[in-house]
């Protein structure tokens, strides 16, 4: 009587349940500010609204950087506004099932005759009414699950904003080297036609570098292409329209660190703040408890509880309660406690190999990070110092009349090929970074690369 009395107390205090005032956004908030370093804002009003629109203009009138970008994307998305209403939804189930169940009240006249009786009755769901206590902690842990999946929506809009925007600078100067590649390319063809003119040079001399010239133009307008398919995607993911649309970009990427920091603890770091396990753990949990009550609660499915009261003109009125139970005979519950405890195993295998899958995705982002670095500091500090040392030499040998024109024009291109091969070293690296930082709060994201479909620099260059 002492433990149902309890029960009771709990379910009355539970039943005074209201709703919070920020919907619980308030550590999704913290969170992005501290692993993110950028603001977050539920635009729930039209003051909000505007706040959001000056900031965003006020950070588009400078070149916009990496962290900018990401701090647009954070507060003038709508999509991801759109988003922030599903945590406002979940609290307003948690309380919803943190209160008492609305009791149910019946009324009844009936005549017959000159006799007449009226009867009335209040009905309470007692089971409903004493699992309060249980429901309201299961819908706090589905809570809690979207409070995370929110946070893990935020952490993924800013992963991808940062790798489009590494994309973007990078694709402006692929176009702007290209457009070098050129005028190289216009200045050999034009040399070649003035040359055939006067006899000095042949068809198929002229046909080879007009052919050159052709594909230049080709490569241009793909780099061109790739450019503005990178400025969209990066605009819908910061929510820009109208003359908004219009802001610059930096002309070149950072410049890559000078070394990069020795992580020995990063998969056990990572393992701990891994947003997906964090979650797989918290339904295991949630499954758990509720495999719990399912065992306790096996007979106990339907108890209704009801009071009356009836008056009749020519009889004495009557009151009473009655209780409703439902006889297990037939389901004694062993199907519901079978199908619980299944659904717990599941749970269990399904955080174990979100856990080993999890530490697996960090060491392969981690591996690619350090590689991709490798590979941009070696273009930077070996091909391009040797392609402007070639380049220095052959201009000494074509004012010494060694070389001919086409072989020194054959040379710039090369060096410039070299110096668009390193952009893409550079962008890929800051793409597997920004991929390494988002792998570190939730699963994989594969940093995305154009160098399988950027436009070839070399063309006729290696042949020369």
């Amino acid at each position: 009587m002492k433990h149902l009395t309890v029960i009771a107390t709990a379910a009355l205090l539970a039943g005074c349940a209201s709703l919070a005032p920020d919907a619980g956004f308030g550590p999704v908030q913290q969170a992005a500010k501290t692993q993110l370093g950028t603001d977050l804002t539920w635009a729930s009003s039209e003051t909000e609204r505007e706040a959001i629109a000056q900031r965003v203009d006020q950070l588009l009138l400078e070149p916009l950087d990496s962290a900018a970008a990401v701090q647009i994307a954070l507060l003038n998305h709508r999509g991801l506004q759109a988003r922030f209403a599903e945590l406002g939804i979940a609290e307003a189930d948690f309380v919803r099932a943190s209160r008492l169940p609305n009791p149910g009240f019946s009324f009844g006249r009936v005549r017959q005759g000159d006799e007449r009786e009226i009867e009335r009755g209040l009905h309470l769901n007692l089971a409903r009414w004493l699992l309060t206590p249980w429901m309201a902690e299961q819908q706090g842990r589905a809570r809690d699950q979207a409070r995370q999946a929110l946070l893990q929506a935020v952490l993924d809009h800013a992963a991808l904003t940062r790798m489009a925007w590494v994309q973007a600078v990078a694709a402006g100067q692929t176009v702007r080297y290209m457009g070098q590649v050129m005028q190289a390319a216009e200045a050999s063809a034009e040399l070649a036609r003035r040359m055939q003119a006067v006899g000095n040079f042949s068809k198929l001399q002229r046909a080879r570098e007009q052919t050159f010239y052709a594909d230049a133009a080709l490569n241009l307008t793909r780099a061109e292409q790739q450019q503005r398919s990178a400025r969209e995607r990066l605009i819908r993911l910061l929510g820009l329209w109208g003359t908004q649309t219009t802001f610059t970009l930096p002309e070149r990427l950072p410049d890559l660190p000078e070394a990069l920091p020795e992580r020995p603890q990063i998969e056990a770091q990572g393992l701990a703040q891994r947003l997906d396990v964090q979650a797989a753990q918290l339904a295991t949990e949630q499954t758990a408890r509720a495999l719990g009550i399912t065992r306790s609660t096996r007979l106990l499915n339907v108890v209704e509880l009801g009071l009356s009261h009836n008056s009749s003109n020519d009889a004495p009125t009557q009151r009473g309660w009655e209780i409703g139970i439902e006889l297990p005979i037939f389901d004694g519950g062993s199907t519901a406690v079978a199908r619980a405890d299944l659904v717990w195993r599941q749970a269990v295998d399904h955080a174990a190999q979100r856990a080993i899958d999890a530490r697996s995705e960090i060491r392969e982002a981690h591996g690619q990070w350090r590689t991709a670095w490798d590979i941009a500091r070696h273009h930077r500090l070996e091909i391009v110092p040797l392609r402007a040392q070639i380049a220095e030499e052959n201009l000494l040998r074509y004012n010494g009349m060694l070389i001919g024109v086409f072989e020194l024009l054959a040379d710039a291109r090369a060096q410039i090929a070299s110096v668009n091969a390193a952009i893409e070293a550079e962008r890929d690296f800051w793409l597997a970074d920004a991929a390494l930082a988002a792998t570190l709060t939730g699963p994989a994201r594969s940093s995305p690369s154009l160098s399988s479909n950027a436009p070839a620099a070399t063309g006729d260059a290696a042949a020369h």
